[in-house]
């Protein structure tokens, strides 16, 4: 992993100038609150059961949002990687406890900031609470896009459309995480994968 703050910080600026426009005073002060963050393969990230305390804009690596239920099973929901938010958001905004957990999938590296830091931004930069704002309705439409695809598509739609968003996670992370996000066994996912040309 590479350690180049300069780097990271371009790349979230050209993130952040596909949603919203910041002076370059608005954005030196919401980037000075962005330092970098690196984990390892598997670090937890967010506990379920803690608040979300920091918002982080992903710059290398897959992560997860998952739920485990009372049973010890999980669930993927969600994965993020370069260049996104990530976390457990409603945990964050809301300031409760995480039903989720936030996992990292292979080694990762972050520019993170305290949300509180943030919060209090989103008062005083109008640009920075419209950006927030936009990510927030983004995210909510791609979760309705993915129930859609939950309730009404094949195991084999399902692969398909993951396939045209995210080829790049069937060669970075275990195939059990994306067999669980599908909801497809993974002897039938395996076979899926042999039997479909992508």
């Amino acid at each position: 992993m590479r350690n180049d703050l300069a780097t990271y910080r371009v790349m979230f600026r050209d993130f952040a100038a596909g949603v919203q426009i910041f002076t370059d005073s608005e954005w030196e002060a919401v980037i000075s609150h962005f330092i970098i963050f690196e984990a390892r393969r598997k670090d937890l990230l967010t506990t379920p059961g803690e608040v979300e305390r920091y918002l982080y804009f992903v710059v290398e690596g897959v992560q997860r949002v998952y739920y485990l239920d009372d049973q010890d099973r999980e669930a993927t929901l969600v994965f993020t990687y370069a260049p996104s938010f990530g976390g457990v958001i409603d945990a964050m905004v809301l300031g409760q406890p995480a039903k989720f957990g936030y996992e990292t999938l292979t080694p990762s590296v972050f520019l993170r900031a305290p949300y509180r830091e943030i919060e209090k931004l989103r008062t005083e930069i109008p640009a920075l609470d419209h950006m927030f704002q936009t990510g927030v309705m983004q995210a909510l439409s791609g979760i309705l896009d993915r129930l859609a695809e939950v309730q009404c598509f094949s195991s084999e739609d399902r692969f398909r459309s993951l396939m045209s968003r995210s080829p790049h996670l069937l060669r970075l992370i275990p195939h059990k995480y994306i067999a669980n996000y599908l909801g497809i066994d993974p002897t039938n996912f395996s076979k899926l994968i042999n039997r479909i040309k992508i």
